[in-house]
């Protein structure tokens, strides 16, 4: 069988693309030897070495000044993995998130701080949470809300007694896939996933698959790895958890809110990183509790109101007293930097029996 022979026209162009991939190479490793360099400033002076505020400033740099015909999400992707290799010559960062590999957490994780980070795989989010505090990570990932669920309840739990602080999130489109080691709903015995995602699929598992058992695991690639081990069963969970356990996707995206969305927030110890910069698009997060008396929950909106500051969460949870008590979530919209949110923080400060601001950062697009 004769090979089909390349045309001149595009065996040129691929000589032009060879030569360009070259002059990438020798470009893209100056810049790894600048990084090299900044990374022993940063050492001598102390300043942190990840500076999500700084990549996000580049990364709008580079993408406003794009000619094209390069889309401009495919620049700010690429910069973000060129910054993020750079960054792991300078200091390698690592990262806690949920595990087994093929999480939605690590996904959500490597859209922050790019493919080089030393990723660090946790069995549930209290693991994140420790891992972050005792300094095993320097950052840790952790999901606190659902577009379909709402809050991730023990995420919320665990931000009280925290000593971290939150410093970025990531929102990210979830697709749950049914995966299996056959390529077929026939005989699924059992579907395994985070509880989150077993109620997320619920309307289409009680329609296509009635009798199966909902089996709740610690996570859904967790799922996905038990499913390797039984023909009967089956795990909702990524595309990448599929092609890492070796699994057939046997029905795609099959969340019954095709815009499901989970928030991902970014942690770490405030001498790992103070809160960022103002973005002009900031989120600040805080968890409140007020004495038991009557108007007190409504007293707590009235400095919002005064000084015009958006309450986009509110959120409440048992304090566990005994006593019929409540911690208070609250999610406003703007930084502490700016007068009128500062002029509001303090006098909803003054009304409060507990009061902790868990993290002010950039809001995820």
């Amino acid at each position: 069988m004769n090979t089909p022979q390349a045309s001149p026209d595009l065996a040129s162009l691929r000589v032009q693309i060879d030569s360009i991939d070259q002059q990438l190479l020798t470009l893209l490793n100056q810049r790894a030897l600048v990084a090299e360099q900044v990374g022993e400033v940063k050492k001598r002076e102390g300043t942190p070495f990840f500076r999500p505020d700084r990549v996000a400033q580049v990364i709008d740099k580079i993408t406003n000044a794009n000619p094209g015909p390069l889309k401009g999400a495919h620049v700010a992707a690429i910069w973000r993995e060129i910054m993020s290799a750079c960054l792991a010559l300078e200091s390698p960062q690592r990262v806690a998130v949920l595990g087994p590999e093929g999480t939605f957490c690590e996904q959500a994780a490597i859209e922050f701080f790019g493919g080089a980070a030393d990723l660090m795989y946790c069995a549930n989010f209290d693991e994140v949470f420790h891992a972050t505090a005792a300094g095993s990570a320097q950052y840790g990932v952790v999901g606190v809300e659902n577009s379909t669920e709402g809050v991730v309840t023990r995420s919320l739990d665990l931000f009280l007694h925290t000593p971290t602080h939150v410093v970025g999130e990531v929102s990210l489109l979830v697709r749950h896939n049914l995966l299996r080691t056959r390529n077929s709903l026939d005989g699924i015995e059992v579907v395994l996933a985070h509880p989150q995602a077993l109620a997320q699929c619920q309307a289409w598992l009680s329609k296509h698959l009635p009798h199966a058992e909902r089996r709740p695991v610690s996570s859904n690639a967790e799922g996905a790895r038990l499913a390797t081990t039984n023909p009967a069963w089956a795990a909702l969970s990524s595309e990448r958890a599929a092609t890492q356990f070796g699994l057939h996707i046997v029905s795609h995206a099959i969340q019954d809110d095709a815009y499901n969305r989970t928030r991902f927030a970014i942690i770490c110890l405030p001498h790992t990183l103070q809160t960022p910069p103002p973005s002009g698009k900031d989120c600040t997060s805080l968890v409140v509790s007020v004495p038991n008396r009557p108007g007190a929950v409504h007293d707590l909106l009235v400095p919002l109101k005064t000084h015009g500051v958006s309450m986009t969460r509110f959120e409440s949870r048992p304090a566990r007293t005994g006593q019929w008590e409540y911690y208070f979530y609250i999610d406003l919209d703007g930084h502490p930097a700016q007068p009128h949110v500062a002029r509001a923080l303090e006098e909803l400060r003054s009304l409060c029996a507990f009061y902790k601001v868990l993290g002010t950062y950039p809001v995820s697009s």
